[in-house]
């Protein structure tokens, strides 16, 4: 029996199949409800995602970011950005894919707050100068009010990055699409909430 070479593959799912995949992924290892949790918002919820536990996973992360790159690249940015840390396996994984894709997008991170030695800047990946006058899609796990990826559209914007767009793996439906828009700002999101919850 030969051995399989080392470049071997297995073939892409079509856009169907792999959101049906991943659904089935978050449900089984990050979804829950019936537990009242808090959330990032402040709010509590009776259902929560923890899309880091589907974002460990090898399949999940591949599959994510072949959703992802699919709402990304339409809208022809030439950077995406995130929130750390739930945006940085996005953007990892993204980037690889786009790379695979032969359309490479680099990335950047946005630190909560700025690190106390080197450089200080709590945007890392890139040097500020190449931001400048730059398009940038911001990528969100789960996407609750909007709060959490404005503050790193703020960061990314009073450092010269356009941003109109945010792609979150799940919107909550709990008013970020409102909050966005009035920022100028479109949600794209590959899953709702609504779509998990049983007495949605």
């Amino acid at each position: 029996m030969s051995a399989q070479p080392a470049d071997a593959s297995p073939s892409t799912p079509n856009p169907a199949e792999a959101r049906a995949a991943l659904k089935a992924l978050i449900r089984r290892l990050s979804f829950s409800e019936g537990e009242a949790k808090t959330l990032a918002s402040g709010k509590t919820s009776s259902f929560y995602f923890d899309m880091k536990r589907t974002m460990s996973q090898p399949q999940g992360l591949a599959l994510i970011a072949d959703l992802m790159l699919d709402e990304i690249r339409p809208l022809s940015p030439d950077y995406i950005g995130g929130l750390e840390m739930g945006a940085i396996p996005i953007l990892n994984g993204v980037a690889l894919e786009s790379h695979r894709r032969g359309c490479d997008i680099p990335t950047f991170w946005i630190r909560k707050k700025a690190k106390a030695h080197g450089s200080q800047s709590r945007l890392e990946g890139l040097d500020l100068a190449d931001l400048e006058g730059k398009t940038a899609v911001m990528v969100e796990d789960v996407t609750t009010t909007g709060g959490s990826v404005l503050q790193a559209i703020e960061e990314a914007r009073g450092n010269g990055v356009t941003v109109d767009h945010v792609v979150t793996v799940v919107d909550r439906e709990e008013g970020a699409a409102d909050n966005l828009e009035k920022a100028g700002v479109t949600l794209h999101a590959v899953f709702r909430a609504s779509e998990f919850k049983t007495d949605g």
